[in-house]
């Protein structure tokens, strides 16, 4: 499939299930702790620096956003999740926001899950690898903030990633996809954009057989 990466426009934020979107197109969905770099991996992979608006304040994404990649699939950036500073009611808000998308009325083909590489799976991302293992959806790992390591806690950081119990079968062997992904050296962008391409592929193929 031939894509056009630069020719991907916001679309949407949907702050309840009435506004998402369903029209049949892909939906290739990315999920992570507040201040992970959604926002970040979107602008690198899409080869667009001002597409999604990036923050140095966590907590900005409270609702889910679509971008429409060369009219064929969508990038959908769902809110971020385990903000600190964020309210009780905040939190329910748009974990109920996400409980709809994933689990109701949304369409995810395929699931990014980014892990900030420094500082490892949080207790939420942990939550959510365990979400994901029992879903059935297909996903994959990004490892951002890949830069912000020396190559001696790169590779013992990945090597966690790797070994990890959620991410691994009961013989220790990892069967997901873990790509480390740095937005400043634009490391892993064509890894991440070649597997979301493969998935678009496949969903469409599968559409076509049924």
């Amino acid at each position: 499939m031939r894509i056009n990466r630069q020719n991907s426009k916001f679309v949407t934020s949907a702050a309840n299930p009435a506004s998402f979107i369903n029209d049949g197109k892909p939906q290739i969905v990315l999920s992570g702790r507040s201040n992970v770099g959604k926002s970040s991996l979107i602008n690198t992979v899409l080869s667009n620096g001002k597409l999604a608006r990036t923050s140095s304040e966590p907590g900005k994404t409270i609702m889910v956003n679509y971008y429409s990649v060369d009219n064929k699939f969508y990038i959908v950036d769902l809110p971020g999740y385990g903000y600190a500073k964020r309210s009780d009611s905040h939190k329910k808000q748009f974990g109920s926001l996400t409980d709809s998308y994933l689990n109701k009325y949304g369409s995810p083909t395929f699931i990014l899950q980014l892990i900030d590489l420094k500082v490892g799976p949080t207790g939420d991302d942990c939550m959510m690898l365990d979400w994901l293992s029992a879903s059935g959806i297909p996903y994959a790992v990004v490892a951002t903030k890949a830069d912000k390591l020396n190559k001696t806690d790169r590779e013992k950081n990945l090597k966690a990633l790797a070994t990890h119990p959620l991410l691994c079968d009961e013989e220790g062997v990892c069967n997901v996809d873990i790509i480390p992904f740095s937005s400043l050296k634009g490391e892993g962008k064509e890894e991440v954009f070649s597997l979301i391409l493969s998935h678009v592929t496949e969903s469409n193929n599968a559409d076509k057989i049924h």
